[in-house]
């Protein structure tokens, strides 16, 4: 489990996701629904939205322009983007975050990461991408959801916020509905039933209607390491490798 920081057990701050975007009309979308929304509502965190074409300073309101050395597409400009993150990270909001498909992936370690801390500001990348130099002045973390290229930032920056209200406390309810998920443990999470116990031929495992918590613990944890030796070896083998340790101490 994640540990939850002083400041957020004390109730002294709001978790904020501060969003710097072209399309500002696209949040809170999803976010506003379902558990998300209702917290959203209940103020345990806070949305910003703030539009990156409200920086620029000419007439046009011009965010981006063409890339030097030639090439197709557009390149968000540096002056503009930079004053935005001026802004939006000037009362030490951390960390801040480009969206881009170069970037660190995004894994669940990180967002118990920033789940514990105060929040994040999110810079939503369009076009071609943005100016190095605005990277590199602004030390930012560039993370990406996986290996596919998006119009935008945008649907990477919902899916990155909805990870991390969901750990926040009193989000989503039980703990253990948190601690037996996919990734808690290094593993995928284990197969699901309901009723009927029979449905198009196919049966419950009898031992999910046994009652025998110990042997249902088992049978979820063979069935979890199952599904992540054939789906995910990568995973597999880094949970070797931390059960090896694990035994060895």
């Amino acid at each position: 489990m994640r540990e939850v920081t002083e400041q957020q057990r004390q109730g002294s701050a709001v978790w904020t996701a501060r969003v710097l975007t072209l399309f500002p009309e696209m949040f809170p979308g999803p976010l506003g629904q379902s558990l998300a929304g209702k917290a959203l509502n209940d103020g345990v965190w806070r949305l910003e939205a703030t539009d990156i074409r409200s920086f620029a300073q000419d007439k046009h309101k011009t965010v981006d322009d063409t890339p030097f050395g030639g090439g197709p597409g557009m390149v968000m400009r540096p002056d503009v983007v930079d004053a935005a993150l001026e802004a939006a990270t000037g009362d030490g909001l951390k960390p801040a975050i480009y969206l881009t498909p170069r970037g660190r992936r995004v894994d669940q370690a990180l967002v118990q990461e920033w789940a514990a801390g105060p929040g994040m500001v999110l810079l939503c990348g369009r076009y071609e991408g943005l100016d190095e130099r605005v990277i590199a002045s602004r030390g930012l973390l560039e993370v990406s959801l996986g290996d596919i290229v998006l119009s935008g930032g945008e649907p990477a920056a919902i899916a990155v916020i909805d990870a991390c209200v969901r750990l926040l406390p009193g989000v989503m309810g039980a703990a253990e509905t948190l601690e037996e998920e996919s990734f808690e443990r290094g593993l995928l999470e284990y197969p699901h039933y309901t009723r009927p116990a029979e449905w198009k031929g196919m049966k419950v495992p009898e031992v999910l209607l046994s009652g025998h918590h110990e042997k249902i613990r088992a049978w979820r944890l063979r069935e979890a390491e199952a599904a992540t030796k054939s789906r995910r070896p990568d995973l597999w083998d880094a949970y070797e490798k931390s059960s090896s340790r694990r035994k060895e101490d």
